[in-house]
């Protein structure tokens, strides 16, 4: 059996696990990841499809772990290439999929499956069990092949206390454990962390203080998904007699299918819609948005820059009820910052245990390593820190290191009697959303645009004699992002006639148009970065005199 993953090795998000045996391909997750700040302009990231692209025939099935972005978010642009995937998963994650896939118009073909369902699929015998994650309905898979059997946890962990009474089935963990797991896959993000992580019922005594002391409107900010977080919300507005409304698109979607599907009990009442909701007094009010990652076009983020139509007041209390993503601290500080400049009173995991994360640290891991006892070991959905302190933590429950397996993005992981290595690997690219555009948008797109954000740009029209390729009058400097000055600009023109000038020198038959439009260019980039210290995007224009 051969494992590779196409994302969510070296980073949070974009989860994507390819698993193959007898010429069949099996994906277990298929999400994006959020772009950071050195992606101007980029929506969404994609796991690359490049490797399996010509074999998408081979694929059985898609197994979804569960409903977060970064495990289901890159589905649609899966199916555009090959439509009737089958996708595999449970009942809310189903639905969660099913309504993004209705806005991108595809008809999925569905397969629900719950917790202790066991299904062959295309060769491969698939057996689910429940963990507890910050989402309901989690699952992890074990996969049997002939090669062995590998178990990938999904993102998950050992909460005793979970709001919906589902606990992780660590006793299918072990029952597999004792069959023999051969390569075990498991959540990484918190390796780093020590311990075991808080129930999501410790929240409580900090959400209730919220809501019994703020004077005025409580606006929440969450995950779209975070189903467990909005429910104890809703649960303090109940006790305190104050109205809800939900706030952006997928929020509203969301919640109305988690509610539908009985997965979030709203007492009857207290949902309202927001028209309805500004005729209330402020004391009263509860908004529940998006934007806690510090999205710049989330509902928060907008808010925060009073680029939205509800607008936040002195006095008003705002909720960040979710962790911070690493890579986004800049921006969620900035709406913090922004928030508290307007005179909100900002609760976020900073100063208030207002969030836990769903995800399993390090004794936990251990836990499940001493219970599975599995033969290899592959940590998966994590930065490169959080895969090699997973792999730690397995060395240290007592596995030989030559049985822990640190792979990156594109690498292949063959499974062969009883043994995994690493036996080769794909390149694997980030895959950029961008506006309508999917995977057109390249690295080198993105270090223009943010040369220009950063350095500005110039644009230089010359007047160039067709015959002699020498300059007929003064170049024209059109600057955009800095300013130059006026005699400055004198010198630049020098500089680009002498440069003219010595190309035409050295050419016998004149040079071309485009020849000199480089040589314009080199002279405008050397000379701003001498005198001016700047490295501006730079186009020149040569016209014929």
């Amino acid at each position: 059996m051969r494992v590779m993953n196409l994302g969510g090795l070296g980073e949070i998000g974009r989860n994507m696990t390819v698993f193959e045996f007898d010429g069949k391909l099996l994906i277990v997750d298929c999400g994006v990841l959020f772009p950071e700040e050195e992606h101007p302009g980029v929506n969404l990231i994609l796991p690359d499809f490049t490797a399996i692209r010509d074999r998408l025939n081979d694929v059985v099935a898609v197994v979804l772990t569960h409903g977060h972005e970064d495990h289901i978010g890159g589905v649609p642009y899966l199916l555009r290439e090959r439509s009737d995937i089958p996708i595999v998963g449970s009942k809310l994650t189903l639905a969660f999929i099913e309504a993004k896939l209705k806005e991108h118009r595809i008809k999925p073909k569905l397969i629900q499956v719950k917790e202790g369902d066991r299904r062959t699929i295309g060769g491969f015998d698939l057996e689910f069990l429940a963990v507890n994650h910050s989402i309901p309905d989690g699952l992890a898979i074990a996969i049997r092949t002939a090669a062995g059997m590998a178990l990938h946890t999904g993102d998950f962990k050992m909460d005793q206390f979970p709001l919906d009474r589902r606990i992780t089935d660590l006793t299918g963990f072990a029952r597999l454990g004792v069959e023999g797991v051969d390569l075990f896959l498991t959540d990484s993000t918190n390796a780093e962390v020590p311990g075991f992580m808080a129930s999501e019922k410790e929240l409580a005594p900090a959400i209730d203080t919220v809501f019994r002391t703020a004077p005025r409107r409580i606006i929440v900010s969450s995950f779209a998904s975070h189903i467990h977080r909005i429910q104890q919300v809703i649960d303090a507005a109940s006790r305190y007699n104050r109205k809800v409304s939900f706030v952006g698109r997928s929020m509203i979607r969301n919640m109305t299918i988690a509610e539908e599907l009985g997965y979030l009990n709203i007492p009857k009442g207290i949902l309202v819609d927001f028209k309805s909701l500004q005729r209330t007094d402020d004391h009263k009010v509860v908004l529940i948005c998006t934007g806690s990652q510090g999205e710049p076009m989330a509902a928060l983020s907008r808010m925060a820059n009073k680029d939205h139509q509800i607008r936040i007041h002195e006095g008003d209390t705002v909720l960040m009820a979710s962790s911070l993503i690493p890579g986004n601290e800049n921006a969620i500080y900035g709406i913090i910052n922004n928030l508290t400049k307007i005179g909100a009173n900002v609760v976020h995991k900073g100063n208030a245990k207002v969030h836990v994360s769903g995800h399993a640290s390090a004794g936990e891991l251990a836990y499940c390593y001493n219970i599975v006892k599995p033969r290899n070991v592959m940590p998966v959905h994590g930065e490169w820190r959080h895969l090699k302190a997973n792999g730690a933590i397995a060395e240290a429950t007592g596995m030989d290191p030559r049985d822990v397996v640190i792979a990156e993005n594109g690498m292949t992981v063959d499974l062969r009697r009883g043994r995994a290595t690493i036996s080769g690997k794909h390149q694997v690219d980030l895959v950029f959303v961008d506006g309508d555009s999917v995977g057109h948008t390249t690295e080198e797109t993105l270090k223009e645009r943010m040369q220009l954000a950063e350095e500005g740009a110039v644009t230089v029209l010359a007047l160039v004699d067709a015959d002699t390729g020498t300059i007929a009058e003064p170049a024209e400097f059109f600057t955009k992002g800095f300013t130059v000055k006026s005699e400055d600009l004198k010198k630049a023109e020098e500089a680009v006639e002498k440069a003219l000038a010595n190309a035409a020198a050295g050419s016998r038959r004149g040079p071309k148009s485009e020849d000199l439009e480089d040589v314009i260019e080199r002279a405008v980039a050397n000379w701003m970065r001498r005198f001016y210290n700047r490295t501006p995007a730079i186009t020149a224009i040569v016209v014929d005199a």
